[in-house]
């Protein structure tokens, strides 16, 4: 919360009187629906059902005992609202003061003892990192960094899917198929080039499964086989291939165990199962029933073949992490066609009665679409035989649109191929993260390289044209020393999503949503857009100069750090 928000908080909570715990904790400021009424508000139903009273009867009794002060210019009753606006000089110091001297919220916040886990990425190994990881890989690395900004310890998790049946497919079709010298010159697509053979081979000949089912019990066997040293050797390769999408992406991991590092522990967590009483045989298998929950389909933790599922698996590293990291939050950033598969892995562990099931959450979201040029209608993004398409494949497509975009704008931009990835990069991320994660989201390359529009180049631009000002006025700006806060009184316009920046990253962490600040980001870039437009700041004179290169580089350092948490690249030079 910034200070002009516990100020006028503090005064509500002074106003209205021995108000119990819950009825403060409703007390929340937002911005104001409409920038005319005011600059914040605060609806009034929570406090009128406490007192009894009609919701407008109270918000004209409190905005009429909350009188004007250093702080606060006036507070109004609209209906049940009450709308506050702040003295400008009181806004500008504390919004263009705050950032510039990196205090809370601008600045990282100090520890607050939680401990979130983020299951995030996950890619299957032997299989190219394609499209398909991409809004799991960013949307996760995303709300790690905003909960690190927040105050939480976070362990990011890559859970590599690196066991399961299907790599007895995978070792079948390698063993059948497949080329040493293939497989080290382009292993991933070696992989995925047999792996694909053996979809089609399988399909005349039944006897391929029957092959691939004892490749995986022999790998599950424990024992130092064939099997185990062919998974370990395209296992290592995997790794050493996704480094490079990883790098691009800016996306980095506090730990990286695969489902193969819960092999040892899978014995123990179906134990603390039976031990409650709630694990039954099924035709041979072990499930447990979740009708009770209203969930119809029982949760299958150990095959009748006595091979392992993956819900075993991820039952077995939740309570790991419990007992590793105590985590208060756990969140599993994966595609909502897995929705059924989280919601009997929470069921699991309610009829278990352990208290993780109430930390368990599933960070779902939509796929990615892209346009077909034959029909004109948005579909999944994959090739035309439906196969994956790699990931690295449309960033360099992105950086060669935005090379050329450059040699068109700016040919004499110095580290040309630099800015052309950076910018190529993020617009993708940006263009995945500006939109609410439960939605499609559609891969229009005009939109997302679009100078002009919501796009991530553009607020990238936002902050190489601030960078440029403080250039050419020759000013770092490190802190607010000297300046005049009433010379931006008419900067409101800017000052005022500013203010927003903390809010934004509170209501982002607990709905999960990065478009929250995304959202933010482009408001603010369009604000400062705007203000240059309407205000000299090198040719003003000296104390206004002053004040106006400070909200310069205060709009430039919240962009900046807003990007960063988001995986946005921010170059000073465009």
């Amino acid at each position: 919360m910034s200070e002009l928000h516990s100020h006028l908080r503090t005064r509500i909570v002074a106003a209205a009187g021995g108000l119990p715990l819950d009825v403060v904790a409703g007390l929340v400021l937002q911005p104001a629906k409409d920038p005319a009424f005011g600059d914040v508000a605060l609806q009034c139903f929570a406090l009128a059902k406490h007192r009894g009273q009609p919701p407008q009867q109270v918000a004209s009794a409190l905005a009429a005992a909350l009188t004007p002060d250093a702080v606060l210019e006036s507070a109004t009753a609209t209906g049940p609202f009450v709308n506050f606006r702040f003295r400008r000089a009181a806004l500008a110091e504390h919004v263009v003061g705050g950032i510039l001297h990196d205090r809370a919220p601008y600045g990282p916040m100090p520890p607050t003892g939680q401990c979130i886990v983020v299951d995030f990425s996950s890619p299957n190994i032997a299989k190219p990192f394609h499209m398909g990881h991409l809004r799991s890989t960013v949307i996760g690395a995303a709300l790690c960094r905003l909960h690190r900004h927040l105050g939480a310890t976070v362990h990011g998790i890559n859970h590599l899917g690196d066991w399961g049946a299907q790599f007895g497919k995978l070792m079948t079709a390698f063993l059948r198929y497949g080329s040493d010298a293939e497989l080290e010159r382009d292993p991933m697509r070696h992989m995925f080039e047999v792996y694909v053979r053996y979809g089609k081979e399988a399909k005349a000949d039944p006897g391929l499964d029957a092959e691939s089912a004892e490749h995986y019990r022999r790998l599950e066997s424990g024992e130092d086989n064939l099997e185990r040293r062919l998974w370990k050797r395209l296992r290592d390769l995997s790794l050493k291939a996704f480094e490079g999408p990883y790098r691009r992406l800016g996306v980095t991991f506090d730990h990286v165990t695969g489902e193969s590092f819960y092999e040892d522990k899978m014995a123990g967590a179906l134990a603390r199962v039976r031990e409650a009483g709630i694990l039954e045989e099924s035709e041979g298998a072990e499930v447990v029933r979740l009708e009770s929950l209203g969930i119809k389909e029982p949760c299958i933790l150990r095959k009748s073949d006595d091979t392992s599922i993956y819900a075993t698996r991820d039952l077995a590293a939740i309570f790991y992490r419990s007992a590793t990291f105590r985590f208060d939050r756990a969140l599993y950033v994966v595609g909502s066609e897995q929705k059924l598969h989280f919601r009997q892995l929470v069921g699991v562990l309610k009829r278990m009665g352990v208290p993780e099931a109430e930390r368990i959450e599933h960070i779902d979201f939509g796929l990615i679409l892209a346009k077909n040029a034959e029909t004109g209608k948005w579909e999944k993004f994959a090739t035309r035989g439906g196969n994956a398409i790699f990931l690295d494949e449309v960033l360099d497509e992105a950086v060669a649109n935005v090379r050329r975009i450059i040699a068109e704008k700016n040919p004499d931009l110095e580290d040309r191929d630099a800015v052309a990835e950076q910018v190529g990069v993020s617009a993708i991320v940006f263009n995945d993260l500006k939109n609410s994660r439960i939605k499609d989201v559609k891969f229009d390359w005009e939109a997302m390289l679009n100078f002009e529009g919501e796009s991530g180049p553009y607020v990238q631009y936002a902050v190489a044209r601030l960078a440029g000002i403080l250039r050419k006025a020759d000013a770092e700006v490190r802190g607010a020393e000297g300046v005049d806060f009433a010379h931006l009184a008419d900067a409101e316009r800017v000052l005022l999503p500013l203010l927003e920046f903390g809010p934004a990253l509170q209501r982002a962490a607990a709905q999960s949503e990065p478009s929250v600040l995304t959202g933010l980001m482009i408001t603010i870039a369009g604000e400062i857009h705007a203000y240059l437009r309407d205000h000299h700041v090198l040719g003003a004179e000296p104390a206004v100069r002053r004040s106006r290169l400070a909200l310069v580089a205060a709009a430039r350092k919240v962009l900046k750090t807003g990007l960063g948490i988001l995986g946005v690249a921010a170059p000073d030079r465009m």
